[in-house]
């Protein structure tokens, strides 16, 4: 990551981000500030910038609402006076600027969700993948169908993704559609427990196969068997 800035929309978000990198065995190194979580010392510095970083955005962002409540004091309209006069060249500049930054949020997070997307596309539908994601994301963070394939759209057309992942999903049925959903979890987390799958079903209001709410590992794990069977996973060591 070049700039701590580029990472997270806020210190919690930051934290979150480098949680989940954590727990995915992986550190995290800033080019620009010279930080290296994998230490100690690195850690805490990290969470001051990131702290500094915050204060710093919502000074800007206070001095600006007392600069459009001072230009309204004085009959002054805030905002862009070219946008307001409908100056196209002023429109295509947002509009690029907004693009902008919509990509450069898709590219910090990229590492959260792609992966995922790329396990689990084409052979489970935009829904399915869609709820996996949400089960992991932080709150606030929540993704839609329209939103996840504009994103991988936009991926694609950069040449950061393949065009593979907008194929068409299988047909399948409800047996199916839950072995291939338990197989896509655990391709994007090899080290989730049967109890983990399990939880994270519920949390997606995923029914058993008799129709309970109630995932018990045993029937996590008659569906990994079936998903190694079938060669949607490679065989492993059985799991707790």
């Amino acid at each position: 990551m070049a700039r701590l800035d580029r990472l997270a929309r806020s210190l919690s978000h930051l934290l979150a981000v480098i949680e989940d990198l954590t727990g995915r065995g992986a550190g995290f190194r800033s080019l620009a500030d010279t930080i290296d979580t994998t230490s100690p010392h690195g850690m805490l510095t990290l969470q001051i910038l990131g702290a500094v970083a915050e204060f710093e955005r919502q000074l800007i962002r206070e001095r600006t609402m007392v600069g459009i409540e001072v230009a309204r004091a004085k009959g002054k309209k805030p905002g862009n006076p070219q946008l307001r006069a409908g100056n196209p060249d002023a429109k295509r500049k947002i509009a690029k600027a907004r693009e902008q930054a919509y990509f450069d949020k898709l590219n910090a997070t990229a590492s959260t969700w792609l992966p995922i997307v790329r396990q689990m596309r084409p052979h489970q539908r935009w829904e399915d993948v869609v709820s996996v994601l949400n089960a992991r994301a932080a709150d606030g963070d929540r993704w839609t169908v329209e939103r996840l394939r504009r994103a991988v759209d936009r991926f694609i057309a950069d040449g950061l993704a393949e065009p593979e992942l907008l194929g068409k999903a299988p047909p399948r049925s409800a047996d199916d559609r839950l072995m291939t959903l338990v197989a896509g979890m655990t391709r994007a987390n090899p080290d989730m427990t049967l109890a983990g799958i399990g939880a994270q079903l519920e949390a997606m209001y995923e029914r058993t196969p008799s129709g309970g709410r109630r995932w018990a590992p045993g029937s996590v794990k008659s569906l990994l068997d079936r998903a190694r069977k079938h060669g949607l996973i490679p065989a492993s060591p059985d799991r707790a």
